[in-house]
């Protein structure tokens, strides 16, 4: 019996996700949770043989989420499954932990040949993100948004999407004062000065859709 988690805000995205796994395999047990404190929650109330989760969702986000299940469970897999581009996170959240990192655009097939290859017990990931993950994390040419932390990264799309700090704040489970603090080291570690800036390097960077 594969016993699957998968995490998302967006019960459309589980409901698609759910079918796709029921249509490949015959023994299946699937749960589903839409943040990242159910995601934690129900990794510590039951066991599971992967779990799919998104990358940024309310409760303290995907990555957040990531770092505790590791932590508490570091054989337990994690597929990463977002809308962002392999290129910007796939590495860093391989870096955190995860067994694989998909873009929601690919193919059920794909997330099907994902699972059994994490399932064998490897990493998923594409030809190039093996290439960099296998190399030095550190580069001459590495980019701004490279050197913030998991939650400044998360802080930074946020605020790139136009969401508020109240509504940052709810989402991350965390003060306002908490994310005006973190809005101030990322302009300070990128150089920027406003929150126009920051969104338009994450439209120029492939960061947000």
């Amino acid at each position: 019996m594969l016993r699957v988690l998968i995490a998302d805000d967006h019960e459309i995205v589980r409901r698609g996700l759910k079918q796709v796994l029921l249509d490949e395999f015959a023994f299946l047990t699937v749960a589903e949770v839409g943040d990242a404190i159910e995601l934690i929650k129900k990794c510590n109330e039951q066991e599971w043989d992967i779990v799919i989760s998104d990358l940024f969702m309310p409760g303290g986000g995907g990555f957040a989420a990531l770092k505790v299940i590791k932590e508490k469970m570091p054989h337990l897999p994690v597929l990463i499954l977002s809308i962002y581009p392999e290129e910007q996170y796939a590495l860093r959240v391989l870096k955190a932990g995860a067994s694989g990192y998909l873009n929601k655009d690919a193919a059920g097939s794909e997330l099907v040949k994902a699972i059994g290859q994490i399932l064998s017990g490897k990493k998923y990931m594409s030809r190039e993100i093996t290439e960099q993950y296998y190399s030095s994390p550190l580069s001459d040419n590495q980019l701004l948004h490279e050197i913030l932390s998991e939650r400044e990264l998360e802080v930074f799309i946020l605020l790139a999407s136009g969401f508020s700090f109240a509504d940052i704040a709810q989402s991350l489970k965390v003060n306002v004062s908490t994310v005006s603090t973190y809005r101030s080291r990322i302009l300070e570690k990128m150089n920027m000065k406003s929150n126009a800036e920051i969104t338009k390097y994450a439209i120029e960077f492939n960061l947000i859709s």
